[in-house]
This record gives C-alpha cells, sequence and structure tokens, in this order.
C-alpha cells in the first residue's frame, strides 16, 4: 500500500519524492541499528579498520588519499545533496516555494526551528568546548521526518505533508548555507575560481543546447574535485549543480524531475544507508562522557532537537498566522502542527553530517552523535504522540 496515495492532492513528482523518503527511512533505521550493534559487539575492530581503510586514487599529478569513511562523507555524500539541490530547484521552480506568500508560513517555521535550537545549544554549551557544535540540531531529516506522517496515512491532509516538505526544504537550505560559511575552512581562492569557472561552463553549454550527458558529467566531477580542493565542503558542489539544473517542464517532466527520478531512490537506498552504517557506529559505554565538554555537548544537541525544534517552529508559525502572512494548511489545525514541529526534531543524517565536521576531538563527535540518535529517537516519539492525539481529535 502506497504511504501516501494517488487520490491526495499531491503532484506526481512530489508523491514520487516523499513515497521514497518515507521507505528510504525504514533503510536508514535499519542501517543505524546495524551501525550502533556493530560498533558495540565483539567485532568492533573490524568496524574501525573497516572505515579507516585508506584509499588513493591518482589522476596524473593529482593524487587523493583519504580512508573509506571520508570517501562517504565527502563523495558519496555529494550525490545526496545532488538530490537535495533538484528538490530545492524543483521546489522553486514549479513547488511550493515559487510564491513567496505560500511558502512564507512553512519557510517561517523552518527559520524559528533553526535559530531557536541553534541558541539553545550555544546557551548549553556556552564556555565550553562543544559551542562549536551549534549548528548541529538545526537540521531536519526528510527520510525520518515524512517516514512518521505516513504513518498516519489519509488522517494527515495533503497540505500538512507539503508543509512539512516545503519546511525540510528550507531547513536544507539553511543547512547548506551553514556548511558553506562556517564548517569549511582555509578556503583556496584559486581552486574556488576554478570551480566557479566550470559551473559557469556548464551554465554556457546548456545556453548551447549541448545534450551530452557525458560532458556534464565530466565537468560536475571536475567541479567536485576543484570544490574539495578548495577548502570549501565538497559536497557543496552536490547542492550547486543540483541548483543548474533545469527544472522548467519540458513536454516530458524536466530534467530535474528525470535525475531525481533516477538518482533519489540511489540516494535513499544506497548513499543515505551507507552513510549510517559508516557515522552512526559509536561506542556506548561507561565513561563515554568524562572528557572535557562531552555531556554537555549530548545534552545540548538532545534540547535543541526535541525541545528547541518544536518551540521555534511552533512559535514562528504562530507569529506567522497572527500577523497575517499565512494561514495553517488545510486540513490542519494547531495540535497537527505542534506533531510536525515535534518531528521534525528529527535530525539524524545532516545533524550527524555536521557533528563530523564541528568537532576536532572524537569524544566531542562521539557526545554530539549520541546526542543526535537519542534526541531522533525521542523527537519520533513525541511527534507521533502529539500527532496521534491531534488526529483522533479530528
Amino acid at each position: 500500500m502506497q504511504a501516501f496515495p494517488s487520490r491526495t492532492r499531491l503532484s506526481r513528482a512530489v508523491r514520487e519524492f516523499l513515497e521514497t523518503e518515507a521507505s528510504g527511512g525504514i533503510v536508514l533505521v535499519a542501517a543505524a541499528v546495524v551501525a550502533l550493534v556493530w560498533a558495540n559487539s565483539p567485532w568492533d575492530g573490524a568496524y574501525d579498520t573497516l572505515w579507516h581503510t585508506e584509499l588513493r586514487v591518482d589522476l596524473g599529478r593529482w593524487s587523493l588519499s583519504e580512508d573509506l569513511r571520508h570517501w562517504v562523507n565527502d563523495a558519496l555524500m555529494a550525490i545526496f545533496f545532488f538530490v537535495v539541490g533538484l528538490e530545492i530547484k524543483r521546489e522553486l521552480v514549479t513547488g511550493e516555494l515559487r510564491d513567496p506568500r505560500q511558502a512564507a508560513v512553512p519557510a517561517i517555521a523552518a527559520l524559528g526551528g533553526m535559530v531557536v535550537p541553534a541558541l539553545l545549544f550555544v546557551l548549553v554549551t556556552v564556555g565550553s568546548a562543544g559551542s562549536d557544535g551549534w549548528g548541529i540540531p538545526m537540521a531536519t531529516d526528510i527520510a525520518f521526518a515524512v517516514g512518521v506522517l505516513a504513518l498516519f496515512g489519509s488522517r494527515l491532509s495533503s497540505a500538512v505533508k507539503l508543509f512539512l516538505l516545503t519546511l525540510a526544504v528550507v531547513d536544507d537550505i539553511g543547512a547548506i548555507i551553514v556548511i558553506a560559511l562556517f564548517y569549511s575552512s582555509g578556503v583556496e581562492p584559486g581552486a574556488l575560481a576554478v570551480a566557479t569557472a566550470l559551473l559557469v561552463a556548464m551554465v554556457a553549454l546548456r545556453r548551447l543546447k549541448v545534450q551530452h550527458v557525458s560532458v556534464y558529467v565530466l565537468i560536475g566531477s571536475g567541479v567536485w574535485l576543484a570544490t574539495y580542493q578548495s577548502g570549501v565542503h565538497a559536497t557543496i558542489a552536490g547542492v550547486a549543480l543540483g541548483l543548474l539544473t533545469p527544472a522548467e517542464p519540458d513536454g516530458d517532466g524536466s530534467v530535474a524531475d528525470r535525475l531525481q527520478h533516477v538518482l533519489h531512490p540511489v540516494s535513499s537506498f544506497l548513499i543515505v544507508p551507507v552513510f549510517a552504517v559508516a557515522n552512526a557506529g559509536v561506542r556506548i559505554e561507561g565513561g563515554v562522557f568524562e572528557g572535557s565538554g562531552t555531556a554537555r555537548v549530548a545534552a545540548a544537541v538532545a534540547v535543541g532537537l526535541v525541545l528547541g525544534k518544536l518551540a521555534g517552529i511552533l512559535g514562528a508559525t504562530w507569529l506567522a498566522v497572527r500577523s497575517g502572512l499565512g494561514r495553517l494548511p488545510e486540513g490542519g489545525n494547531w495540535g497537527q502542527m505542534a506533531g510536525v514541529a515535534a518531528v521534525a526534531g528529527i535530525g539524524f543524517t545532516v545533524s550527524l553530517f555536521i557533528s563530523g565536521l564541528a568537532f576536532d576531538t572524537a569524544e566531542l563527535e562521539s557526545a554530539a552523535k549520541i546526542g543526535v540518535l537519542g534526541a531522533s529517537v525521542a523527537a519520533a516519539v513525541l511527534g507521533s504522540l502529539l500527532l496521534l492525539q491531534a488526529t483522533r481529535s479530528r
């Protein structure tokens, strides 16, 4: 049975996106469980050995050498962010974000859901070694969040589901900006200029009606490599390439729709689960919070994701509706908005990603990841309970 039935008013592209995310969320849960069990089993040494295996690639005088975990985080996740870029582009051209008034409420809600968790994180960690992780609780995991909403089927209107999707897309835009501006280091202007020039060349080729996919793949690989060398996190290249993909209908959907149709399942069912196995394997043992600032980091992540998201999204939504900028999604009520706000506290994928960028020490990174895992479970349970109560009332 489909999680989002065809009789709803959601477009085919949006239904397909939501259904893939909901199904991918199940695979993501399984991958996270595998990682946790493996890392805390008698075979934990094999887990560490696998993800610290060095992989070297030589391209002429260029040489790249990283461990397997970094190849997953820097290269495979660029494809994930490319799919994110495609969805942002679709929303801007044909989706909710094309109409500023229609997008106002979920966009303002997303802003509240980013600012309040970050502020709470700073308040909890102020003066400690972990304060650099303020970007961790800003993220919302679309797959997990959509998966929770899918459990309620037709009891939640399509407009409420679309509200969450639009909120999560704006949230992704915020996360991308935060990664680019605050979690990139040692920017090399020359390499960044090469990446920019290649992106301009790609736009020019589009204007000249060049259709050969291999040309774009080659240039896209060059953009990724130049971005990687520039010091800006390489996944930003994936977002930039997604945003440059044509999303205007051309008789058979659009180029962005066709690429998303092919790559979205690969991202949801392969890339993100592999990322989860590589990054969610945190040892949970006595003394895990003994390092300086570790307990405060874990607490700050949990407070930000569980309470910060709920308060930030619900409060910003109330302000947007109260000020007349927009209204609640059709068929929704404040109880459902509270449930959606709580569900948005499931930060899993991007929160784990930022955890790996924010800290230089393994102790702080592990503490942040434990906070992300625990908070995501708590947010899912709290959101489900609130939605259950709201849909029963309805």
